[in-house]
C-alpha cells in the first residue's frame, strides 16, 4: 500500500511549489539583475558625484560658469524646484510622491514583467538611476534639484539639466527603441510561419 501511494504522489505535480515555479518564470535572470543594478548604482553615483563636484568647484570659483564647448555647452550653478521645464514648481511633496511612485512602478516592471529583452533592462536601470538621483535632491536639498548643464546657442538656452535628467531621457529613448524592435520581431515571426 505504501508503495502505491509513493508512485501516485511522484506522478502528480507538486502543488506546494506551483506558485514558486510560475514566479521563477517571470522573475529576471541573473544577467538582467547585473545589468539593471549596475546601471542603477553607477548612474546614481555619477549623478550625485557630478552635482557635488560641479557645485563645489563653481562655488569656489565664484564664476558665471565654465565653458565646455564655446557657444554651446557650459556648466553653471542652478537649482530647480519643479519638474521638467519647471512644471509643478514649488510643490516638493507632490514631486517627491510622484518620484517614489514612479520608482515603485519601474521596479515592479523590472521584477515582474517577465521581459527578457536586455535593452529594456538597460533602459529601466538608467531610468531608475535618474529617478533616484533627482529624488535624493528633493529629499535632502530642501526640494531643490541641482542642475548644472547649460546648452545654449546665442540667446537661446535649453532648460538647465543634470546627469539624472540625461539618464531619464536616455532610458525613455531606449524603451521607445525597444518597443519598435519588439514590434518588428513579432511581425517577422507570423510571416515565417506562413
Amino acid at each position: 500500500m505504501t508503495e502505491t501511494k509513493t508512485e501516485e504522489s511522484s506522478t502528480q505535480p507538486n502543488m506546494e511549489h506551483a506558485p514558486l515555479n510560475r514566479l521563477s518564470g517571470v522573475l529576471p535572470d541573473l544577467k538582467a539583475h547585473l545589468i539593471f543594478w549596475s546601471l542603477t548604482l553607477g548612474g546614481l553615483v555619477l549623478d550625485l558625484w557630478s552635482k557635488k563636484a560641479v557645485f563645489d568647484w563653481l562655488g569656489q570659483q565664484q564664476s558665471h560658469g565654465l565653458s565646455i564647448i564655446n557657444d554651446f555647452i557650459r556648466f553653471i550653478i542652478a537649482v530647480n524646484n519643479g519638474a521638467a521645464f519647471g512644471t509643478f514648481a514649488g510643490k516638493p511633496f507632490f514631486l517627491t510622491a510622484v518620484s517614489v511612485i514612479a520608482l515603485m512602478i519601474v521596479l515592479g516592471v523590472f521584477l515582474f514583467s517577465g521581459t527578457r529583452h536586455r535593452l529594456v533592462h538597460i533602459a529601466l536601470g538608467l531610468f531608475t538611476a535618474g529617478i533616484c538621483g533627482n529624488l535624493y535632491d528633493r529629499i535632502f536639498n530642501d526640494g531643490l534639484v541641482r542642475d548644472f548643464i547649460d546648452v545654449y546657442y546665442r540667446d537661446y538656452h535649453w532648460p538647465t539639466f543634470n546627469v539624472a535628467d540625461s539618464l531619464l531621457c536616455i532610458g525613455v529613448g531606449l524603451l521607445i527603441i525597444s518597443t519598435f524592435l519588439t514590434e518588428k520581431s513579432s511581425q517577422k515571426h507570423p510571416q515565417q510561419r506562413k
